[in-house]
C-alpha cells in the first residue's frame, strides 16, 4: 500500500527507452510506478512494481492494474507508451504487420485506459498520457507510416474526447507526438538520416520526453492538449 497521499503511476512499454525514461522520471517526483512490458524484469526499488505481459491482451491490462491496486492502493497516472512502428509502403503491410500495431496501439490503450480512468473516478482525478507520433498531423513522403497514422490517429483523436468527456470529473487526457527519439529501436547507422527529418538537425533524447510528459502532469489546467515534441516537424520543413 503506497503512503498516504503518495501517488501511483502505470507505465506500460516500461522495459526500455522511452518508457525506461518515464519509471525514473515519475520515480523523481516521489511517485510510486507500475511499470510493464513483455519482458520487463524485477526492479530493486520497493516503489517500482514491474508485471510482464503483452499489452495488446486485455488480460494483461486486467493483471497489471489489480497488480497495482493491490500493492499501492490507486492509480494516479497512465502512460501508454507502448506501441510498435512499422514503416512500410502502404501496399506492403501484411495482416500480420497490422495484427499486431493495432494489438498494442489500440487494443493496448483500449483495455487498461478503462480500468485506470475507473480508479481514477473512484478517488477524485486523475491524468492518462498517450505517446503519438507528429507524423499524425505531418505525414512525410520519406516515411511511410499508414499503420502509425491509422493506430496513433486514433489515439489522439480518443486523448481530446476523453478530456472532454472527464473535464468536470479531475482526470485529464493529453498526447506528446513524438519526433524521432534515441532509443534502441533505431540503430546507429540511421541516426545520421533521422536527424536530417528534424528542422533542427537532431532526434530527440529520451530525456525530452520524459520532461513533456512531467510538464503535463504539473498542468491542471491543460487537457486534451497534443504536445508536439518533435524536433520542429509539426511546423514545417
Amino acid at each position: 500500500m503506497s503512503s498516504q497521499g503518495q501517488k501511483v503511476a502505470v507505465v506500460t512499454g516500461a522495459s526500455q527507452g522511452i518508457g525506461a525514461g518515464l519509471v525514473a522520471g515519475f520515480r523523481k517526483l516521489g511517485y510510486a510506478v507500475v511499470a510493464t512490458s513483455r519482458s520487463i524484469a524485477e526492479s530493486p526499488d520497493a516503489d517500482v512494481l514491474t508485471v510482464q505481459g503483452d499489452i495488446a491482451d486485455p488480460a494483461t491490462a486486467e493483471r497489471v492494474i489489480a497488480a497495482g491496486l493491490e500493492r499501492f492502493g490507486r492509480i494516479d497516472t497512465l502512460v501508454n507508451n507502448a506501441g510498435i512502428f512499422v514503416a512500410k509502403p502502404f501496399t506492403e503491410y501484411t495482416q500480420e504487420d497490422y495484427d499486431a500495431v493495432l494489438g498494442v496501439n489500440l487494443s493496448g490503450f483500449f483495455r487498461i485506459t478503462q480500468l485506470a480512468v475507473a480508479n481514477m473516478l473512484e478517488h477524485g482525478g486523475g491524468h492518462v498520457v498517450q505517446i503519438t507520433t507528429s507524423l499524425v498531423e505531418h505525414p512525410n513522403s520519406a516515411v511511410p507510416s499508414v499503420l502509425a497514422s491509422l493506430t496513433k490517429g486514433g489515439l489522439q483523436a480518443a486523448t481530446r474526447a476523453l478530456a472532454i468527456e472527464y473535464a468536470g470529473r479531475g482526470v485529464r487526457s493529453n498526447a506528446v507526438a513524438l519526433g524521432t527519439i534515441k532509443t534502441p529501436m533505431h540503430p546507429e547507422e540511421n541516426h545520421a538520416a533521422l536527424a536530417a527529418l528534424h528542422p533542427v538537425g537532431r532526434m530527440g533524447e529520451v530525456s525530452d520526453i520524459v520532461d513533456a510528459v512531467l510538464y503535463l502532469e504539473n498542468a491542471p489546467f491543460v487537457t486534451g492538449e497534443v504536445l508536439a515534441v518533435d524536433g520542429g516537424q509539426s511546423a514545417g520543413h
